[in-house]
């Protein structure tokens, strides 16, 4: 089956790969709706031209009270997900060279890439950036969480946490920013977290040495 992939591209053009299961769309969308709230009702609380967003939560008082819960959900979702996915997300050799040829990622050149496993170093970068991010946010946040935690801390440490708190959240916030534009800039990306499915051509193109271990799968059984 490998060698047929090799000679007949068209044939890949047209299959159909599976690449989500039905489980990790739905983890994947329940952590991205959360993030997407988080960001509303943060900005919201984060400057007084911005409080106009807490109608969307039910005024200031439910904005305030949400935020953080929300939080807590953001946190459990993608702990899920980071079980998941984290040993595919480890960095490699492949990585370093995708890396090195940046301007043939940029050109779309990837004939001139390594083949690459399921995902690719931006893609792996997005995912231990926001890793790392949300560990601090959680820190930060519970720090902040005054209907907890208040008085635990000096007022001093709660200030810091609340503009480590405020950075991180500015850090995350890019860093989705750039996962949603390279997922609708590589044309057929984003089907994969909509339907779980994405071309052969798609894979072939972008995640070669991915298809061929799902080749491999396939022909084993």
């Amino acid at each position: 089956m490998a060698i047929e992939i090799e000679r007949r591209p068209m044939i890949v053009e047209r299959t159909e790969v599976k690449r989500y299961s039905a489980s990790a769309r739905v983890n994947h969308w329940i952590t991205a709706i959360c993030f997407v709230l988080l960001t509303l009702s943060g900005l919201a609380l984060f400057h007084p031209s911005l409080f106009f967003l807490t109608d969307l939560f039910g005024g200031g008082a439910n904005t305030r009270a949400f935020h953080p819960w929300i939080g807590v959900v953001l946190v459990a979702s993608f702990s899920v997900l980071f079980v998941r996915f984290w040993k595919l997300n480890l960095w490699n050799r492949d990585d370093t060279r995708w890396m090195s040829q940046i301007g043939d990622v940029v050109k779309g050149e990837e004939e001139h890439l390594p083949e690459l496993g399921k995902y690719n170093a931006g893609q792996k970068m997005v995912f231990w950036g926001t890793s790392l991010l949300l560990v601090v946010l959680l820190a930060s946040g519970l720090v902040i969480w005054d209907q907890y935690f208040h008085g635990l801390v000096s007022i001093n440490v709660n200030r810091l946490a609340a503009l480590t708190h405020s950075l991180a959240a500015i850090g995350a916030i890019l860093i989705i920013i750039v996962h949603i534009y390279a997922g609708i800039w590589v044309k057929g990306t984003v089907r994969a977290m909509t339907q779980g499915q994405v071309t052969g051509g798609w894979a072939w193109r972008h995640h070669r040495k991915w298809l061929r271990s799902k080749v491999k799968e396939t022909d084993d059984h």
